[in-house]
């Protein structure tokens, strides 16, 4: 299965829904900051993999943020 690309502008805006929901010292939030800044596969990669560790429920919030 293929992994969906995201770009570095919706990282960003995703860190700032997670700022509001985990906090801004929270460890997913500050990568996803890192990938938006750097773009490297590396940091999207790490920034993902935290993303999904996230329980469901705060994935929803922060996607659901994206989309109003």
């Amino acid at each position: 299965m293929e992994e969906a690309a995201i770009d570095p502008a919706a990282m960003g805006r995703l860190a700032k829904a997670l700022v509001f929901i985990c906090g801004k010292d929270h460890p997913t939030t500050v990568a996803l900051q890192a990938a938006a800044a750097s773009g490297s596969e590396r940091d999207i990669k790490n920034a993902r993999t935290l993303f999904l560790r996230l329980n469901p429920g705060d994935r929803r919030a922060a996607l659901a943020m994206l989309a109003d």
